[in-house]
């Protein structure tokens, strides 16, 4: 361990803590010791202070005895003529100026609470983020399980100038890597040079300036223990859990660019904590040997061209990205970048003008292979701010193609083009919307990418189901009105049928392991009347997964002896899951909500809850961020049950599944629905309608109460006895 950076870390960490204590001080006088503290919308308190030693800091008071920790992890300064013999104390300065910092930053929400924007986005006059609240970290958790998002590096400082910052920040986002964004060097910060040079940041674009100070870069620390919380199930004061999980699991690097701080240095040796490498671009000393990292611990004086490949050997990064062939970047983390008024140069669909996107299967000798053909006008035949119809066809053959697979391929078309930087891409089918900005044309791009694009990612991606593909893109309204009847029809088709299926009509289940590479115990089972919890697989999906990749995370399972009918348990299933949740879990049930649960992961998009006093249950989304009726909002209760725990009163699922058959249904299935967030009613409502019909209430999504009529069970309950709510006649849901 070098000396200059030991005793450096330790001074810098001294400082911080330092910092910490006088804001404390002030604060307490200012407020006292009961006033709240904490990140907005986050559970898990304070995340690092709480993950690490297991402390609650709730109010201005419970922060004390964490300073009184921090004191006792500092060691002594490193003197001229000792040298420090051990790694240890360094690395304790550095957790100690995470906790540090977690108190200053705390304490900066309550003293400045719009110094943060707490959204996914920059303003106009704010681009500091703050801490990610527990939508952003659920609905981003799901890239790193995944895949799509193989780490992030955390930067301090600013490079030598805006297109320096450009490309470094363009080749990580390429390499499908999140950017965290803190501190200044020579008065410029990375994320404002970023501006400055015309790139979008914000969540959506993986580029997130959590603040301008170096204190931000405890965001990204605390990012990273919420991701072993959350999808890892690891419990409070598990440090030893917390540091391995995020080593063997969350890759991570910082990249310090400009001089490095004595505090640079403090927040450097609290990354190596968690197996998180130092990257510089100054020829600072450097830790080369291995011991808690993967491989070196710092490494400097790398040049700018190099450094973020060099990070990325450092820290063991395993990234695969394919080339694709257009004029613009492309990878996953252009998927969330906008394009906007006077950038738009084209815009096609969005109800401006007709739009679908259809795959189709055909006989072998009418496929060209790699054949792309755009019919009608090119983007370089029309005018900056136009628009125009579109029908993205596309067209495959193959020995192993099927009819299922369509849908499969179809649906990839979304984000396959969102990829392309510079190119917008939302909605699918025919309901779908394009916009492709002025700096995507001036670079090349043209709509007959769009097919190239479809035919390199598909064959890479899917090519074991089919043999060649052709993509036809229309641009005049008479052929793209003619595309969009044709392919309704098929639309309602694939529909009907999948929704025409039960789980009694098939012998075989689907596992979908995909979030084991953070939650280690769960095992999500999926049937054709119980779609996966995160909401993107489907017993369809499933099916196609496994003959697309037969030892990928969606394996056939043969359901075998019926053990309950009622709730929906089986011999084969229960030792299959036994065997994947390496013997953590040995049955559940499909259709229960209080008898042994499906376990459930981080990645749900819905948690539904019991409510005793109403006799029924409740369901909340992860994007309502108010409270419930079961006294928890979602962060709290994913926080509680996910992590691969199957919790009796308790069951994440999908927004279509609640809408599905067999719903709860073996504890009296939707009609024990009570209450639900409005903005989820609201975008369920047919499919709503519809189930309402089914079960002979045409009324009943009008008895389902919401967060206007109450947010507590004695608040919602006269409501739904004024209504007749069908639970409240049922049998005791606890009986």
């Amino acid at each position: 361990m070098s000396k200059i950076i030991a005793s450096a870390a330790i001074r810098g960490a001294h400082r911080i803590v330092g910092r910490a204590e006088e804001k404390w001080k002030e604060a307490m006088d200012r407020r006292g010791p009961h006033e709240p503290v904490g990140f907005p919308n986050t559970a898990y308190y304070l995340p690092v202070i709480y993950g690490i030693t297991g402390m609650k800091v709730e109010k201005l008071g419970d922060m004390e005895p964490v300073l009184h920790r921090c004191k006792s992890l500092l060691p002594p300064m490193v003197r001229e003529k000792i040298c420090l013999p051990y790694l240890a104390p360094a690395l304790d300065a550095g957790m100690a100026t995470f906790f540090a910092e977690e108190i200053i930053e705390a304490i900066r929400y309550i003293e400045d609470p719009n110094f943060y924007t707490k959204q996914e986005d920059p303003t106009d006059d704010n681009i500091w983020l703050g801490a990610a609240d527990d939508i952003i970290l659920r609905k981003r958790g799901i890239e790193f399980v995944d895949g799509t998002a193989p780490g992030f590096a955390a930067i301090l400082g600013a490079a030598p100038n805006p297109e320096i910052a450009k490309s470094i920040a363009q080749e990580l986002q390429e390499k499908n890597l999140y950017v965290f964004m803190h501190a200044e060097h020579d008065g410029k910060r990375f994320s404002e040079q970023l501006i400055e040079a015309g790139v979008q940041i914000g969540w959506p674009t993986r580029l997130v300036s959590f603040g301008p100070d170096i204190t931000s870069a405890v965001f990204a620390a605390g990012f990273a223990i919420r991701v072993s919380f959350s999808f890892g199930g690891v419990g409070p004061g598990e440090f030893r859990k917390h540091l391995v999980y995020n080593k063997d699991r969350t890759f991570a690097f910082a990249m310090p660019l400009g001089y490095v701080t004595d505090e640079w240095y403090a927040n450097a040796l609290g990354c190596v904590n968690f197996g998180f490498p130092t990257i510089a671009d100054t020829p600072i000393p450097e830790v080369l040997p291995t011991g808690i990292c993967t491989y070196e611990h710092v490494v400097s004086g790398v040049p700018h061209d190099q450094i973020v490949a060099k990070a990325v050997e450092v820290r063991g990064l395993k990234v695969t990205v394919a080339e694709v062939p257009v004029p613009v970047a492309y990878g996953a983390a252009f998927e969330g970048e906008r394009v906007r008024g006077e950038d738009i140069y084209l815009e096609c669909g969005g109800g401006r003008t007709p739009m679908v996107e259809w795959t189709t299967s055909k006989r072998m000798e009418e496929v060209d292979d790699g054949k792309i053909e755009v019919v009608g006008p090119e983007i370089t035949d029309v005018q900056p701010g136009s628009q125009l119809p579109l029908a993205i066809a596309v067209e495959v053959a193959g020995r192993e193609m099927q009819e299922d697979y369509e849908p499969i391929l179809e649906r990839q078309i979304h984000h396959l083009i969102n990829y392309a930087q510079g190119a917008m891409h939302i909605g699918q089918r025919d309901i779908a919307w394009l916009r492709v900005s002025k700096g995507a044309v001036e670079k090349g791009f043209r709509l007959s990418h769009i097919g190239s694009i479809l035919h390199a990612k598909l064959h890479q991606d899917f090519g074991r189901i089919f043999d060649k593909l052709q993509v036809r893109i229309y641009t005049t309204e008479d052929k793209v009105r003619e595309i969009v009847e044709k392919a309704r029809g098929v639309y309602a088709a694939r529909d009907v049928r999948i929704e025409g299926m039960t789980d009694e009509s098939v012998e075989t289940y689907y596992s979908c392991t995909l979030c084991q590479s953070f939650a280690p115990g769960h095992c999500c089972m999926v049937s054709p009347e119980r779609t996966g919890l995160c909401g993107s697989y489907n017993w369809m999906d499933c099916k196609a997964s496994y003959e697309i990749n037969p030892t990928g995370p969606n394996q056939p399972v043969e359901k075998g002896q019926c053990i309950d009918p009622k709730f929906g348990q089986w011999k084969g299933v229960n030792e299959f899951i036994y065997k994947a949740t390496r013997q953590k879990i040995d049955h559940y049930n499909f259709y229960s909500i209080v008898y042994d649960p499906m376990t459930t992961c981080g990645c749900c998009e819905c948690i539904a809850a019991i409510l005793p006093m109403c006799n029924g249950v409740m369901t909340v989304n992860r994007e309502y961020t108010g409270d419930t009726p079961c006294g928890m909002p979602f962060t709290t209760l994913a926080g509680t049950i996910g992590g691969g725990l199957s919790t009796p009163g308790f069951v994440g699922h999908s927004k279509y599944g609640i809408c599905q058959r067999k719903f709860i249904i073996g504890d009296g299935g939707i009609k024990r629905m009570v209450w639900m967030p409005k903005t989820l009613k609201e975008e369920i409502a047919q499919r709503l309608k519809d189930r309402s019909e089914e079960i002979g209430i045409p009324n009943f999504p009008d008895m389902i109460a919401d967060e206007t009529i109450g947010t507590t069970e004695e608040e919602i309950l006269p409501w739904l006895q004024e209504k007749k709510h069908p639970a409240l006649e049922m049998e005791p849901i606890l009986g």
